[in-house]
């Protein structure tokens, strides 16, 4: 076999183990998910028809439900159907778990979305920005203050926005909900606070990442070469600074934008916001396992399809490890 395919069967056998790798990972949160709210004290049943119902009438329910039969047949029939793209209905009030969480899946995708859109050009603007500045002023203010956006948890930098900005400025609103009736983007000042949140810990962690790749770039012996050739600065930037530092960051830029469209749940909790999270937090209190499993599995499915594309796109871009995989 030549070498050119050899590479590529290694290839292939990387993206395989990758995909079998994704798979399993799905099926181990849908495990622990179901095991969870199996569980969990309380009864959907129960929750569904109130304090004032007599035990006939729950144990009526609860065969209507199938929450009388064993856990691992309940386990293997709602993994069955969800093979087949059904979610299966909510206990709650019988409606299709798809339809349920599809308008709530939207707003979660366009609060990520945002945030993601945002993330990339602000981190590479900002760490070649910092990095092509390296010891000066404008460098050690980047620097502290992604330094002290990393050190904060997400949601201690939520409730500091919501201070400032909503109560002591009165600029924004402290809860990100749209009028009623009525989408998000009809009142898109709400998504202001949510996206600066999301994007506070992960844009601070990736303009540093930058910024030490351009550094680093910088002193390379091309770029200090290219100088002594008399190149121009703005070229030796664009020809060998930008792509050495960019390159690194690329994969792990990808694994924030995974982040960001798929664990939007602190910052939706935090500021109301109308996405998933809200419907996971109601499906928890009403016992209602099938939309818990349904947007466990969709926040689940999004973040290990973007780490999957980052892996990918870690080994094109190393050609050591393209070489080993």
């Amino acid at each position: 076999m030549t070498a050119p395919r050899r590479r590529s069967a290694r290839t292939a056998r990387a993206v395989l183990g990758r995909l079998a790798a994704a798979a399993g990972t799905l099926l181990a949160a849908s495990v622990l998910v179901f095991a969870a709210t199996a569980l969990a004290p309380g009864d959907a049943a129960a929750a569904r028809l109130g304090g004032r119902a007599g035990p006939e009438q729950i144990a009526e329910l609860r065969h209507g439900l199938g929450l009388d039969q064993p856990p691992w047949t309940r386990y293997g029939h709602w993994l069955w159907h969800a093979l087949q793209g059904d979610l299966g209905t909510s206990y709650a009030n019988g409606r299709p778990v798809a339809e349920l969480i599809a308008g709530r899946a939207g707003n979660s995708l366009l609060l990520g979305a945002v945030a993601a859109a945002l993330l990339v050009p602000l981190a590479l603007g900002l760490g070649l920005w910092a990095g092509m500045r390296a010891g000066r002023a404008a460098d050690r203010v980047v620097s502290g203050v992604t330094l002290t956006l990393v050190s904060l948890p997400e949601f201690v930098i939520g409730t500091l926005l919501v201070l400032l900005l909503a109560v002591g400025l009165g600029w924004l609103p402290a809860v990100s909900l749209p009028p009623a009736g009525q989408g998000v983007l009809s009142r898109p000042q709400i998504l202001v606070l949510p996206v600066l949140t999301l994007l506070s810990v992960s844009l601070a962690q990736n303009v540093r990442l930058v910024r030490a790749g351009v550094i680093a770039a910088g002193d390379s012996d091309a770029a200090r070469t290219a100088r002594l050739g008399g190149v121009p600065e703005h070229r030796v930037v664009l020809r060998w600074i930008l792509p050495a530092a960019v390159v690194p960051a690329v994969p792990v830029l990808a694994r924030y934008l995974a982040y960001l469209l798929g664990g939007t749940l602190v910052a939706e909790t935090l500021f109301g916001y109308p996405g998933l999270a809200a419907a996971l937090v109601n499906a928890t209190a009403a016992r209602d396992a099938p939309v818990v499993q349904g947007v466990t599995l969709l926040v689940a499915g999004v973040t290990v399809t973007l780490n999957l594309f980052a892996d990918l796109l870690a080994a094109a871009l190393n050609p050591a490890a393209r070489s080993t995989s």
